[in-house]
């Protein structure tokens, strides 16, 4: 008997919601500003860059076939706190995300995260069979529902995904509820932290998966290359967890995993300190202005712990993004990641910054 090929397809991976990144500057004759993926605003941290160009004559032969000189630099960026075995690395982030998922999840698994956020917790999750569970965010100020989560734990359970400062509302998690959190947990869930937006935070009571880690929890600190060393385009990703976990995890990453360029960018960025400071003063700078300037003319927004706002539009969503674009001002709609009507703007230097506030003013009137 004669059987379509969609009969040996996982039944659980039918067409459903997609992750699609940020547009690309399109071709145009007038300056355009691109504030829509939160890259950063300087540029790519020059020693990586120096050191990216030097590899390009060594791409004739294979890279390391191990993360290990690339773990060793965080190691050292870490100041010692952490040991190689305890970092893994990747092709960005959201690969990272993937290992994890394919490494914990069996198909009707359960995980839990939170919207609005990054879209990839559910769809990659998705992808392996999970069950997955949305315990949103609490209005009006994104404040995570830790009564809620834990009341959705169920012995399926096997990752929840936080995030902090979160993508796309800019928000955190409190080191008090953080904490009272993870005593809560039970022991055999692992906490999947991102934190990929860490070096813009100020706030006196953020606080990393670090001190979690340290401490034995089943934490994983999740990091890129791409927001404050300017390697978007490389697309590393780095972790770090319990040397148990990683030890787990990197049983099923392949070898060769990080290209030669990849692995001395990164390396050069961590070395980079200089350009890493300028970065974050940068979009702090651009913070406080766009802060001053949302509330002189009017504009609904959520204060920030990253580089970049979510604001409620003076237009529909999608209406607005185009006017913005209409003045050279590229913005990002954010109802894909769980936020229906909201706009998310990435903080940019100070042209850019000046740059997006007049055409808001532009189309506002003002």
């Amino acid at each position: 008997m004669k059987k379509n090929i969609q009969s040996i397809f996982k039944p659980h991976l039918e067409p459903k919601e997609v992750y699609k990144g940020g547009k690309n500057i399109p071709p145009s004759d007038k300056k355009i500003y691109k504030l829509s993926s939160n890259e950063n605003p300087l540029g790519a941290s020059p020693k990586a860059v120096a050191a990216l160009k030097a590899a390009l004559e060594h791409i004739d032969i294979y890279p390391d076939q191990t993360d290990i000189r690339l773990r060793e630099a965080l190691v050292k960026d870490f100041d010692g706190k952490l040991s190689a075995d305890q970092f893994l690395c990747g092709n960005s982030g959201s690969e990272i995300i993937d290992i994890i998922l394919r490494a914990f999840i069996n198909e009707g698994d359960e995980v839990i995260y939170s919207n609005p956020c990054f879209l990839p917790y559910s769809v990659f999750s998705r992808w392996y069979g999970a069950k997955t569970i949305d315990i949103p965010l609490l209005s009006p100020n994104y404040d995570l529902d830790v009564e809620g989560i834990l009341n959705a734990i169920t012995e399926r359970t096997k990752i929840i995904f936080l995030t902090s400062p979160n993508n796309p509302t800019g928000t955190y998690i409190p080191k008090s509820v953080l904490d009272d959190f993870l005593e809560r947990v039970p022991k055999n869930i692992l906490i999947v932290f991102d934190e990929v937006y860490r070096h813009f935070s100020d706030a006196e009571d953020y606080v990393t998966a670090l001190p979690y880690v340290l401490a034995g929890h089943n934490v994983l600190g999740l990091n890129s290359f791409s927001k404050t060393y300017g390697l978007a385009g490389q697309r590393i990703g780095y972790a770090y967890t319990t040397a148990t976990i990683a030890n787990y995890i990197r049983l099923i990453q392949k070898p060769f995993l990080l290209p030669l360029t990849s692995i001395e960018a990164g390396i050069g960025a961590l070395n980079d300190l200089e350009f890493i400071e300028k970065t974050v003063q940068t979009v702090l700078d651009g913070r406080a202005y766009l802060t001053q300037e949302f509330d002189r003319i009017g504009i609904k927004y959520w204060p920030s712990q990253a580089n970049f706002f979510i604001i409620d539009p003076p237009l529909p969503e999608m209406e607005f993004t185009d006017r913005m674009m209409e003045e050279g001002i590229m913005v990002r709609p954010v109802s894909q990641f769980g936020a229906p009507g909201k706009v998310r703007i990435t903080i940019g230097d100070a042209e850019a910054n000046e740059a997006c506030v007049k055409a808001m003013r532009k189309i506002m009137g003002i």
